[in-house]
């Protein structure tokens, strides 16, 4: 009996490595770290200070008044319904597990979450709570929370959330202090930092049966701000928690610091300009390039009591544009696209409206490596483009392509006949003065929501310019409330939109250009783009491990989007600007994504 044993200690160390050595394997392939990164490394160490970007000296206290364009009718930002919400409610009252750093393209360090978890795949993500982490009114937050949170904005969340969210197999909590989630089979490598952003909202003090209705009730966070005043529709008054429990947070240092922060609404743009100029607000941004280069000339930007600065920054310049809502008849055809896209005069409208103070859009990714102006496609983006053999035009395949240029006298008349050329392909002819489809000589006729009076003037001058070629378009200026309920529903023809861009594109692009997200309600697919090609560059984008691979991926998706002429390309700034109070201050240098309020602090506390 004695010998049969030793005889069979070889079979039991065999058995005894079989089942050891691939949990020895995994173990060693799981990776804990203090932040995690997109692509490659988080830039800094486990030990680091605070972000480089902050004044981790800068004061706390005093006041600052941020105005904004618009109303609200919400105190809950997340839910569908919340089109209308209040702003400032993310970061301030509101934070996830993670905290972003705005010095790298996707970076994420330890806010919540004292560490995080996963493997090589990603194909699981774990992160563990810091157990002092409490909400503003003292209930400690647990991974009850954050799965509750989970589940809620997974059935009730904004559309981007959902999609995302859905595509976890399981979440659990094996404790207090330890939530993971399974994402076998996701292929998606940014699906753990999406979590990781997750908004964490209060178990005990979130309805989930209302969650989808609007509401003024005051919520509760674990940020560092807490509303004190709310006046529906016109102002929200923040004031910092002296209790906050993350104050002394590396990712905290130099942040949040003001002591009162008050966010003002205004249902005009030049009476938001004139608050400004009057000392009512304390920070504005300008996007009107006449106001920019004529209008700032007030007393107090005289006498130094208000400052304005254009402000560099690196990311892609992302694009503006005028969206065809392809859910309509008319837009189906891509030719019909491109020739209404074609009469767009930039040249005149820069020089005679906007001070020539512009650049042109030529791509989703302006000035960055990411864009494919310029740029023939290379091997590795010709290798993801192969499955789909038509779904970019030769002359943005090769990166030759433009949007059109005019000579910048106002009548130009290549364009229109271009234009007039291509729709005839399409089905439609001039008949005296009136644009028409030939089979059934239905007028074409559109209509575009304008937003506010600059938006107006811009549309104006472009439905003229359609005009000229037979096209009866109708510009209608909305109130703010009316022009979101019709982008939610998709109720317009045409609609200006914002497609900005990170230098870190990924999940968020299913809510804009993914197939499923044209038939969601609310979702940032204005144009209702259905293309397999389109869905084809966003897997290939969340799958990229290198950044020779992600790089590819992104101009290979780019040429996708212009070959489909979704939009008439608008344009852009090189740079930021802004209009500040002398009362507050920004540090020396501003990060990667440009201007940012919350490094700021108040010169006289």
């Amino acid at each position: 009996m004695k010998f049969q044993m030793i005889r069979s200690l070889p079979a039991l160390l065999a058995a005894f490595l079989a089942y050891a050595l691939p949990a020895a394997s995994a173990q060693a392939q799981a990776i804990v770290s203090h932040g995690i990164a997109m692509h490659g490394e988080p830039a800094l160490p486990p030990d680091f200070r605070n972000f480089p970007y902050v004044n981790p000296d800068a004061p706390k206290g005093g006041t600052a008044a941020i105005g904004f364009y618009g109303a609200f009718n919400s105190l809950n930002p997340y839910n569908l319904n919340a089109g209308s919400a209040a702003q400032g409610l993310s970061g301030n009252v509101f934070q996830g597990l993670m905290m972003r750093s705005l010095d790298e393209p996707f970076t994420l360090y330890r806010l919540v979450a004292e560490s995080i978890e996963t493997d090589a795949a990603r194909s699981y993500v774990l992160f563990r709570l810091d157990p002092r982490a409490r909400f503003s009114d003292g209930t400690p937050l647990t991974s009850a929370d954050v799965l509750f949170s989970f589940e809620l904005l997974k059935a009730k969340g904004r559309p981007q959330q959902r999609s995302a969210y859905k595509l976890v197999q399981k979440a659990e909590a094996p404790d207090a202090h330890t939530v993971r989630y399974d994402l076998t089979g996701a292929n998606d490598r940014e699906l753990p930092l999406i979590l990781a952003i997750m908004p964490i909202l209060p178990k005990h003090k979130t309805d989930a049966e209302a969650f989808d209705n609007t509401t003024l009730t005051i919520p509760v966070g674990s940020g560092p701000y807490v509303i004190s005043a709310v006046k529906p529709g016109e102002q929200v008054k923040m004031t910092r928690n002296p209790d906050y429990w993350g104050k002394d947070l590396p990712v905290m240092r130099g942040l949040f610091n003001f002591g009162e922060i008050r966010f003002d609404y205004f249902r005009d743009t030049n009476t938001w300009y004139e608050a400004m100029a009057s000392g009512v607000i304390d920070f504005r941004p300008e996007s009107d390039p006449t106001r920019w280069t004529q209008a700032y000339n007030f007393p107090a930007l005289a006498d130094g009591r208000v400052i304005r600065e254009t402000i560099s920054f690196g990311l892609p310049k992302g694009m503006d544009g005028i969206a065809f809502n392809t859910r309509r008849p008319l837009f189906k055809d891509v030719r019909v696209r491109e020739a209404l896209a074609m009469v767009f005069d930039f040249e005149w409208i820069n020089t005679n409206i906007y001070a020539g103070v512009y650049k042109r859009s030529r791509s989703f990714y302006d000035d960055s490596e990411l864009s494919s102006a310029g740029r023939p496609a290379g091997p590795r983006e010709r290798g993801l483009l192969a499955a789909w053999p038509d779904a970019v035009r030769p002359d943005i395949l090769e990166g030759t392509w433009t949007p059109p240029v005019t000579d910048g006298s106002g009548r130009d008349r290549a364009p229109a006949r271009r234009a007039l050329a291509l729709l005839a392909e399409a089905g439609y002819v001039l008949r005296e003065t009136v644009l028409v489809e030939k089979a059934t000589g239905t007028p074409v006729t559109i209509e575009i929501p304008a937003e506010d009076r600059g938006q107006e003037r811009l549309l104006l001058n472009y439905a003229e310019q359609l005009r000229r070629i037979g096209v009866a378009v109708r510009i209608r200026l909305l109130d703010e409330a009316l022009f979101q309920r019709r982008r939610q529903t998709y109720d317009f023809d045409m609609m200006v939109g914002t497609w900005a861009a990170s230098p870190s594109p990924g999940n968020e692009q299913r809510g804009r250009w993914g197939s499923a997200s044209a038939i969601i309600e609310g979702s940032f697919n204005l144009a209702g783009a259905q293309s397999p090609a389109i869905d084809g560059m966003i897997k290939a984008i969340l799958a990229a491990q290198s950044h020779e691979d992600f790089t590819a991926a992104v101009r290979a998706y780019d040429r996708v989007l212009l070959s489909g002429f979704y939009i008439v390309p608008l344009f852009y700034t090189p740079g930021q600007w802004i209009a500040y109070s002398s009362r507050i201050m920004h540090p020396a240098r501003f990060p990667l994504f440009g201007v940012n309020i919350d490094c700021w602090w108040s010169a006289a506390p």
